[in-house]
């Protein structure tokens, strides 16, 4: 069988493919190997998939795909793909397709009344944001604000949601300038008309500047924060008073008496670093890796306090996340337009293994897909989010919903993207097919 160029990318020499898919129907074509023209390219590729389709199901949408040969994506013409790889242009070709990673669906900016520095979409059910306003809030959806987090005195800097699936009673934690951290009590479930405010049950105070993030440990029972004052501290979240917190206390504030709250004290302080430390990850509980403005990311051992590992990348770094093949890889961004990703497994661990570079500003934020090995997003100051696959280095989707610099995003349930930015919005773009 001959196809014909149903792109209009030319014509040339032709080659015999065969597409195959891991997709259910109505996404599978005939298995039957066809010719096609060598010059193709990923749209023209598309374009063919989608008339093949659409000629076994007249009611079939056009959707857009993505193509891979040998396990890596085509990002130029066949014929250029084959040339690079050293791939004979004699035999059967195979082409697999996926649907493509983009969002096919973009909600309704949630407006905020300043920047929105920090999300969580952790938990399935519901997102948190936190803002420069002070405050944090709960989300259920676009516009569906159900709660609001109300005690810090100056703009929130992280947001942690400890047991993302708590049955009813969920903990969250906020991290703020104001060099506290505050642990929060939330009934995701009570149904609520308006937003619903609600006080801390416990004051984390310690650093000596701005906490700048929070991660909470796979357990629940502990946090770790880190600050402009260069130090990490772990805490205690039981919301009764343990040994090291101090007694109950009634503060004044504007002249009005404020809830009795426990404050709690850092039990452990880990010192290396000799700048702020802007991120930390808590992905396994015996470690912890952090970043930091002195160009270094560092694993800690959470029983010793020891340094166990350092990597430095020479520039001063935003964000950190760890995923992907074994949940063992490491990426960071920071005060360059590139996204670097290490495998510490790997001999002359100082080398990254990958580096995206389509960014045109400094990274604000990096997070692996919870359940991909290869798909992860990076956000930055040039107001955009990009969705990358390790299997190429273009991004596959640019997310350019904000109008001003993106200082937060993540992923939610699986399939959606939130961010939020300097435009004061929180943006969700969804119906992003991942497969895994």
């Amino acid at each position: 069988m001959s196809m014909g160029d149903e792109s209009g990318e030319g014509s040339s020499r032709r080659l015999q493919v065969r597409f195959v898919t891991k997709l259910d129907a109505p996404f599978k074509v005939p298995a039957a190997a066809i010719a096609i023209p060598a010059d193709l390219a990923r749209f023209g590729l598309s374009s063919l998939v989608n008339a093949l389709l659409q000629s076994n199901n007249a009611d079939f949408e056009p959707e857009p795909f993505d193509f891979l040969i040998d396990g890596e994506f085509v990002r130029m013409s066949l014929e250029q793909f084959l040339l690079a790889k050293g791939i004979s242009a004699e035999r059967i070709l195979e082409i697999e397709y996926i649907r493509a990673v983009a969002p096919r669906k973009e909600e309704d900016p949630s407006l905020h009344d300043d920047w929105v520095s920090a999300v969580d979409g952790s938990s399935s059910r519901f997102f948190l944001t936190g803002c420069y306003d002070g405050l944090g809030r709960v989300w259920k959806g676009a516009g569906i604000c159900t709660h609001i987090l109300d005690g810090h005195s100056d703009a929130l800097t992280s947001v942690c949601i400890i047991n993302p699936e708590g049955m009813e009673t969920v903990t969250v934690a906020t991290a703020s300038k104001d060099r506290t951290l505050r642990l929060w009590k939330l009934n995701i479930e009570e149904p609520v008309n308006h937003p619903m405010r609600v006080r801390a049950y416990k004051i984390l105070r310690g650093h000596k500047s701005s906490v700048q993030t929070v991660a909470a440990q796979t357990s629940g029972e502990m946090v770790c924060s880190a600050s402009w004052d260069c130090t990490i501290n772990l805490w205690q979240t039981n919301d009764f008073p343990a040994e090291d917190d101090l007694v109950s206390k009634k503060r004044k504030v504007g002249g009005q008496v404020e809830e009795s709250l426990v404050e709690g004290e850092a039990f452990t302080t880990l010192v290396g670093h000799t700048q702020c430390v802007s991120s930390v990850v808590w992905p396994q509980r015996e470690f912890i890796y952090s970043a930091s403005w002195d160009h270094s990311i560092r694993k800690w051992d959470v029983e010793t306090g020891k340094n166990l590992t350092d990597i430095f990348c020479g520039k001063a770094l935003n964000c950190l996340d760890i995923g992907g093949e074994a949940s063992a890889l490491i990426a960071a961004g920071g005060s360059d337009p590139v996204l670097r990703i290490w495998d510490p497994r790997k001999p002359g661990t100082s080398a990254p293994v990958f580096q995206f570079a389509s960014h045109t500003s400094w990274v604000s934020a990096c997070k692996w897909h919870d359940s991909s090995l290869f798909h992860l997003l990076s956000a930055s100051y040039d107001g955009k989010v990009m969705l990358w696959d390790l299997r190429t280095a273009w991004p596959l989707s640019v997310i350019e919903s904000h109008t001003d610099k993106v200082l937060s995003a993540d992923w939610w349930k699986s399939d959606s993207v939130i961010s939020g930015g300097a435009d004061s919005k929180l943006c969700i773009s969804s119906e992003i097919p991942i497969v895994r």
